[in-house]
């Protein structure tokens, strides 16, 4: 039974012999009547109060999911830009163990050709060197032959200086 103030102060009792003093009585509803108004305005107080709480905390929770979704949309972002980056990394790696085994491919294949030439050269300078000494040798012929022709016509001179002087 909800009792308001109004319904305090409206109360009327009927009088009895030996009852309750009307004057008494009066003012005790009154005090009732104004405690109980009190207590009805702290009551709607606090309803508002407690309205105005759960509209927040309503609006809390809904900050914390859109927080916790962000929360979680991050996280797989930067897991998936993780992942993405390893990928890379991967990639670049193996282009990069590509390239290297190619350049060191090119190097040995460079070293080969470099090795055929140096024999050609060395083959190249044996036959220079054959061809040289059978030159020098020929020319060393030569100059002793002319040496010895040479001999010869100042032999043949000095008789002829000699003929001619007799």
């Amino acid at each position: 039974m909800d009792v308001s103030k109004v319904d305090i102060l409206n109360k009327k009792f009927s009088t009895a012999l030996l009852g309750y003093r009307k004057r008494d009585v009066e003012v005790f509803l009154q005090e009732v009547a104004d405690s109980l108004g009190d207590l009805a305005e702290k009551k709607s107080d606090l309803d508002k109060s407690v309205k105005h709480l759960e509209e927040k905390l309503q609006e809390y929770r809904g900050r914390e999911e859109i927080l916790q979704n962000t929360l979680l949309t991050t996280q797989k972002m930067t897991d998936d830009i993780k992942a993405n980056a390893n990928k890379q990394a991967k990639i670049i790696v193996q282009e990069a163990q590509s390239k290297a085994e190619d350049i060191l491919r090119q190097a040995h294949k460079r070293l080969a050709q470099i090795h055929d030439d140096i024999s050609e050269l060395k083959k190249q300078r044996a036959h220079f060197e054959i061809k040289l000494r059978s030159m020098i040798e020929s020319h060393l012929k030569l100059l002793e032959s002319q040496d010895e022709e040479y001999f010869h016509l100042e032999e043949a001179e000095s008789k002829l200086k000699f003929l001619q002087k007799s």
